[in-house]
Order: structure tokens, then C-alpha cells, then sequence
């Protein structure tokens, strides 16, 4: 089954989705039928790459709030995160131009570690307040993944990728997609936002019927009172 995420590395509601459809493949049975492609769609493009603000005076500016007024803000989102596992630390988090982010993305795309570098942004930028503008942070991570990290240096320093960023944002215009997260089920189905899991779960059986596939079935329990051939465990 194919999905296709547009998401942002600094979207509060991307990370919480993100937790949400993990959820609901292991509930709905699809572990291992999934495959997952992430899609590029910042949320910030006009961001400053350098002495960027923090988030809570970004988040005062954009809407003319006051400090309680952005307390009441972040706590809600929070509050949302805490209900799938995730803690977010507001006062930590500085705004960052995801561009570059974005591009070495796609080149970990290649090697199949998309998923855990998308991961390790969202966790490092959400509780512990990591820039993703800043080069050490992102080459920390390729380091991680055991992924070449010169190779990485000269696609931050460089253009690279920049052409499947572009079809990124052609494919997300072409959709109509105006805000994120955005979840594209074997091209067919459509979730927009952090959804709760029953709203996954059922677009995923939904899918599952397009691909043709069955979900597998969870063995609860030790299973160890059982009987064959004649024999019981006792």
C-alpha cells in the first residue's frame, strides 16, 4: 500500500499525524505492506536562515498574540502530542528554513531511511529544540544512520535535489494541498490534519481493498495453552 505524506519538519501537527498513522498501521494489521514516501511542503519558506526567531515570538508575531494568549496556543498543541506519546517543548524551539532539511531528505530516500531521518528531525526539533538549519545537527543525524557524511556535506553546500523539491510543490498545487499534514492513500483517499486513529485505521482498510491486500493478524497472549496432534501443552 502507497502512501504519500507532504509534511514539514517544524509542523507541530505533522509529528503528531505522523504518530497517528504508525498507530494505526500496527492496529489495523498492515505491518510491513506500507510504504511511505514523504513529500516536501514548507510551511515556513520565508524563514530566516540565520538568527532566526524563536517559535513562541514567531508564533506572537503571526498572530498579534500575547504571551498568554501563545501560552494557550502551544499548551493545546502539546496537549494533542501528549495523547500519542510525544512531549513538545516550546520554549526550546527556534523557527528554521527546512529547505536544506528538505533536500538531504531526498537524498536519504535512496537508501531507504527516509523514515528514521524524518524521525530524528521531528524528535530533535520538538523536545529537544535542534535547529534544522544548522549543518552539525543535520550531519549528526546522517552520522546515525551510518550514511556517507561527506557525501551529505556536499549536498548541503550544493543545489542537489532541489528539482525533486519542485516536483514536491507542483504534485502538492496540483492536489490542492494548502496546508499540512496531508496523507495520500494509494492515490485515492485523502486525510488532511492530525486525524484521530479510527479516521486512519478506516483509510487504511479503505486502501488496503485498492491493493489488494489483507491485513495479517496479532497473536495476543503467550499461546502456550494449546493442543496438537493429539499432544496439550500443559
Amino acid at each position: 500500500m502507497k502512501i504519500e505524506v507532504f509534511t514539514d519538519f517544524t509542523c507541530p501537527f505533522c509529528y503528531i499525524a505522523k504518530r497517528e498513522l504508525e498507530l494505526a498501521v500496527d492496529t489495523a494489521g498492515y505491518e510491513g505492506q506500507v510504504e511511505i514516501e514523504y513529500k516536501t511542503y514548507q510551511i515556513g519558506p520565508d524563514t530566516p536562515k540565520v538568527n532566526a526567531p524563536t517559535y513562541l515570538d514567531a508564533l506572537a508575531l503571526k498572530y498579534n498574540g500575547t504571551g498568554e494568549e501563545v501560552r494557550d496556543m502551544t499548551e493545546s498543541m502539546a496537549s494533542r502530542a501528549a495523547e500519542v506519546g510525544l512531549y513538545y517543548h516550546f520554549e526550546k524551539m527556534t523557527t528554521a528554513h527546512t529547505e536544506k532539511a528538505h533536500r538531504l531528505a531526498k537524498w536519504t530516500q535512496q537508501f531507504g531511511k527516509a523514515s528514521a531521518y524524518t524521525e530524528a528531525l521531528m524528535a530533535g526539533y520538538f523536545t529537544t529544540g535542534e535547529d534544522l538549519n544548522e549543518h552539525s545537527f543535520l550531519l549528526k543525524v546522517i552520522a546515525q544512520l551510518d550514511l556517507d557524511i561527506e557525501e551529505a556535506k556536499n549536498i548541503l553546500a550544493s543545489n542537489a535535489f532541489s528539482d525533486a523539491l519542485d516536483k514536491d510543490r507542483y504534485d502538492a498545487q496540483q492536489l490542492g494541498i494548502q496546508s499540512v499534514p496531508f496523507f495520500v492513500f494509494e492515490n485515492r483517499y485523502g486525510i488532511k490534519g492530525a486525524e484521530p486513529n479510527e479516521v486512519f485505521v478506516r483509510t487504511l482498510h479503505q486502501a488496503a481493498e485498492i491493493a489488494g491486500i489483507q491485513p495479517t493478524i496479532k497473536l495476543m497472549g503467550s499461546g502456550e495453552a494449546t493442543c496438537t496432534d493429539g499432544a496439550c501443552n500443559l
